[in-house]
């Protein structure tokens, strides 16, 4: 409970409230300040005087709390927040929007900074209610803007909007921030002033204070809640005339960058949600729409704007701005279900444009931007028509006799079908709780137009569609067309208007009219045509009303609470943590299974690296060992001779704690404790580069129990693969290791690349079922891990689709991405590029390239084993080891040319044959002192160290002079 202020105090802060929404939603704003845990603080509510229940409202709240709530009436034509500004006593001031409220410690958080800081103007986070139909994250109750995290993720302050430039260039001092007084006294200069009316004034506001303030502090705390949801097309003209405004305004004061910035937040934030809005509205609204917002965007679709957007998206910006609203929807349509091919593309010129008569636009500049309706990028003429994801729009829905009649129009790409061979299709419901159940119905006609197939189809519901009525009450058609050998399947996109005629059909349930006696058609939130039992009548509607109640009072509800309380324990005990503590305290009991070796690679997501490799040799010798394999989620492509138990089910943990060896890349799980009886062979994924271990920044912060738990895990291991010294010096040391852990055996997956060096065998197999030709050059691209825990999906820094152009005639590309990420590559021309990320070996993709393009992943000490040509493209070179660290400089002491740009790798690729030969010195020493184990007998050196107890004695495979360490080659 806050104490009010004495009357003498002035306060700290005003928090200006207009009167504008109604007295409830001025009692919540004003109700939120009074609870403030700021004791000095004060609600200033500026009543319009147009309401006479806001009026007394606002004199109530006046009247009860004197020393914190002040009525001020406001002047006809004034703006009701420069009237609370004018009467505000507060040092600093805030304004609250219709039914805003600030967080309880909000104004304690912003006068805090304030007085650490001295800043002018202090913002914080705001939260907004969510619109319609709107996912929030889970536990999260309203939303926020995704721009607004990143913004704030720490106290700061800065003396340049450059040093923070999302303040202006998104709408994101709209509310939730304070601003000194004195920056809104009239008589100053610049006063900060609401200049426009509502809501224009509001959205530029907050850009006025920003750059009147001579310094801004951003803090991490929430300030204001239950914002206002947006309606982006009833908002659109207001936010694209402030938005325009607020450029020019940041443009006059010196901040071209931001004004360019702000102009392109103004298409991601605004323009596109509008057009996002128009698959909502029915024509009439459409149109209506669009002719209001069309007229503003001249001159805001400049090529530098439009660049880094997704064509789809610019192409629907340029529909918006010529009043194509169908168009605009359409293309919206494409942004919503990435893919989707909704426009007959065209070819001319070499390149593809988004419908046909826009071939005469400049569009033979293949500048991204340049040309709004150039969607080459998008690779469409490359994908075959049963891999396209065509429109298929309902043009009519209606009843005849009886049974629902159905017309739709399936758009056509110029180059999707050619010579237009005989078309078939049939109609294919699927029930949606139930998808393996499914119904076929012919199509009564389906034929070509211009553009596009046109398709009519009559269903019988009534007599076909012999649902039980429980459980399968919801059904999606779709058409399934078939043409040229090739068939493709797409949903029905439609709209209300057009499915409203349809009415409803009669419908007979299996078991019977009572579960329900009407098959409605609708329109989905997805904007996709769908079919749904109802129970219409008299007899169905008591039967589900009495259903209701047997599922709903209160004996039912106690029994689904104590269903979920099961479900949820059953999960518990299904769960990691139950399972460690029933693995060390009962399986770690089980006796050893003698020659039971558990293998695991890359956390169960491959069959390879140096564990496969052990393995093979271990077979082909055909020791007595028991092999279990570990994977993460499917077993497919892991060995027949083996046992395989997918990671963390009880099998999996019964089989590591019964085994003789571990053997693996990276570690079991660190909850695992090893068992007394077991030897534990940690082989490692690569050589180091970036600090490892205790080595890194991350590491180094934790606190002591995360480090003793990694401390743990690693005292697991007996023994450890080293390659090179540098192995012992940066990985040894960084894990803490004994060193009569360390093996110098080399990497067993390595011995295919050293017999492949010197065999100079031809290209593997895999050559082959690549369908790679002879005569191309194959460069592997193989960047590596660039996120964080949780992190999943890679942006490539190389553009794979400008490669493919500029090369695709002669080099073949694979692009492997990180086995921790998974990164989607653009469509191009048929067997140019290949994605290799789901292949289980790399030692058979390195075997098969002709040049690695990589940056400073480890891959590039294994390649080099090679002698074949090697580019580190690492654009991010100096950022990633000034936060990540290195233990060498690679421009140094790399094996190929380091390069930043993609222009410099294409010159590099380009001339490969005469700048090769001068890097052959450099590479060979980089594979000498990185690799200097690597002799080729690695496995075979393993297998006779780890299983010596059921290896025959044998002599070990001596090491090439070439390749043994300096020391021993001089006898030393």
């Amino acid at each position: 409970m806050t104490t009010e202020p004495h009357p003498a105090d002035a306060p700290d802060l005003s928090v200006v409230v207009p009167a504008d929404a109604g007295p409830e939603a001025l009692r919540a704003s004003a109700a939120s300040v009074l609870e403030q845990t700021l004791r000095h603080s004060e609600a200033v509510l500026v009543d319009p005087g147009r309401d006479s229940a806001t009026t007394r409202a606002c004199a109530d709240l006046a009247a009860r709390h004197p020393r914190r709530v002040r009525h001020v009436t406001a002047a006809r034509g004034a703006d009701p927040r420069d009237t609370g500004a004018d009467h505000a006593r507060g040092t600093w001031v805030t304004f609250l929007g219709p039914g805003e409220r600030l967080q309880k410690d909000a104004g304690r958080n912003l006068l805090a900074a304030a007085l650490d800081t001295g800043a002018d103007l202090v913002a914080g986070t705001w939260t907004r209610l969510p619109a319609p139909g709107e996912k929030l994250p889970r536990g999260a109750e309203q939303a926020e803007p995704a721009w607004q995290r990143p913004l704030h993720t720490r106290t700061r302050t800065v003396g340049s909007l450059t040093d923070a430039p999302g303040l202006v260039v998104h709408d994101s001092l709209v509310t939730g921030f304070c601003v000194r007084r004195s920056l809104l006294d009239p008589e100053a200069r610049p006063a900060v002033r609401h200049e426009e009316a509502p809501p224009v004034g509001d959205l530029l506001f907050g850009v006025r204070a920003a750059l009147a303030a001579r310094t801004v502090t951003l803090i991490p705390n929430t300030i204001t809640t239950h914002r206002a949801a947006p309606d982006p097309a009833a908002d659109a003209p207001a936010r694209i005339t402030a938005a325009a405004r607020a450029a020019r305004l940041l443009a006059r004061h010196g901040h071209p960058g931001l004004a360019a910035a702000r102009e392109r937040a103004l298409l991601t934030d605004h323009v596109l949600p509008c057009a996002a809005a128009l698959l909502s509205m029915d024509r009439e609204e459409r149109a209506r729409t669009a002719d209001q917002v069309a007229p503003l965007l001249a001159g805001h679709l400049g090529a530098d704007a439009l660049a880094p957007l997704d064509p789809v998206a610019r192409a629907c910006l340029r529909l918006l701005a010529d009043g194509d609203a169908d168009g605009a929807r359409d293309a919206a349509y494409a942004l919503a279900n990435p893919g989707t091919v909704v426009s007959p593309v065209v070819a001319h010129a070499g390149r593809v444009h988004w419908r046909p008569g826009t071939e005469a636009a400049p569009s033979t500049e293949a500048a991204p931007g340049a040309d709004p309706l150039d969607v080459t990028e998008l690779g469409l003429q490359y994908r075959p028509f049963a891999r396209l994801d065509l429109l298929n729009t309902v043009t009519r829905a209606t009843r005849s006799q009886g049974r629902l009649l159905l017309v739709g129009r399936i758009v056509l790409p110029a180059h999707a079908l050619p010579g237009r061979p005989e078309v078939t299709a049939t109609l294919v419901l699927t029930c949606r709780d139930q998808p393996a159940r499914t119904l076929t119905l012919p199509v009564d006609d389906i034929r070509y137009a211009k553009d596009a197939l046109v398709w009519r189809a009559c269903a019988d519901l009534t007599r076909l569609l012999g649902a039980r009525g429980v459980g399968d009450r919801v059904w999606d058609p779709a058409l399934r067309v078939t043409a040229g050998g090739e068939t493709l399947t797409t949903p029905l996109f439609a709209e209300p208007e057009t499915v409203k005629p349809a009415g409803a059909l009669r419908a007979r349930p299996r078991l019977g009219r009572l579960t329900g006696d009407t098959w409605q058609p609708y329109v989905t939130a997805h904007h996709r045509l769908a079919v749904c039992l109802l129970a219409r009548r008299r007899p169905a509607r008591l039967a589900e009303k009495l259903l209701h109640y047997a599922t709903h009072f209160r004996p039912a509800r106690a029994l689904r609470r104590r269903l979920a309380a099961v479900a949820a324990r059953r999960k518990r005990l299904a769960g990691q943590a139950v399972k460690a503590r029933v693995y060390r305290t009962l399986l770690l009991r089980l006796p050893v299974r003698k020659g039971q070796v558990v293998y695991e690679a890359h956390m169960g997501k491959q069959y390879g690296d140096s564990p496969r490799a052990i393995h093979e040799e271990a077979m082909a010798r055909g020791l007595p060992l028991r092999p279990v394999w570990s994977y993460a989620e499917k077993p497919d492509g892991f060995p027949a001779d083996a046992r395989l138990v997918r990671r963390w089910s009880w099998p999996y943990l019964v089989a590591l704690a019964r085994a003789q060896y571990w053997v693996d890349n990276q570690g079991f799980p660190h909850a695992l404790d090893k068992p007394r009886h077991t030897t534990y062979l940690q082989t490692w994924h690569g050589s180091a580069y970036k600090r490892m271990g205790f080595d890194e920044a991350r590491v180094k912060t934790q606190n002591d129990p995360q480090r003793r738990r990694l401390q743990r895990a690693v005292d697991r291991f007996d023994h450890f693969l080293i390659r090179a010294p540098h192995d012992a010096d940066t990985l040894g040391r960084a894990y803490r290791l004994d060193p009569d852990k360390l093996l110098p055996t080399g990497y067993p997956r390595n011995d295919r690349l050293v017999a492949a060096r010197e065999q100079h065998a031809p290209r593997p197999p895999l050559a082959e079922a690549l369908g790679v030709p002879d005569d191309r050059t194959v460069v592997l691209y193989a960047p590596t891990f660039r996120g964080g825990p949780g992190h999943k999906d890679a942006e490539l820094p190389l553009d794979v689709r400008r490669f493919a152009e500029e090369f695709g005639s002669t080099h073949v590309l694979l692009v492997r991405s990180h086995y921790m990420e998974r990164a989607a590559l653009p469509a191009t021309a048929p067997g140019t590029v290949h994605d290799v990320s789901g292949h289980h070996d790399v030692s058979e993709l390195l075997a098969l390239a002709d040049v690695l393009v990589t940056d400073y992943s480890s891959i590039m000490f294994d390649y080099a084993l090679l002698d074949r040509p090697l580019i580190h493209f690492a654009p991010d070179l100096d950022a990633y080891t000034a936060d990540r660290g290195s233990y060498f400089d690679l421009r140094e002491r790399a094996g190929g040319p380091v390069v930043d740009t993609q222009d410099a790798l294409h010159e590099v690729l380009a001339h490969l044959d005469e700048a090769d030969p001068h890097w052959k010195a450099a590479r060979a020493r980089f594979a000498e002192e990185f690799g200097a184990y690597d002799t080729g007998g690695a496995a075979a050196a393993v297998v006779d160290t780890l299983f010596a107890a059921h290896t025959p004695r044998r002599r070990p495979k001596p090491c090439p002079a070439s390749r043994r360490r300096p020391a021993e080659r001089s006898g030393t």
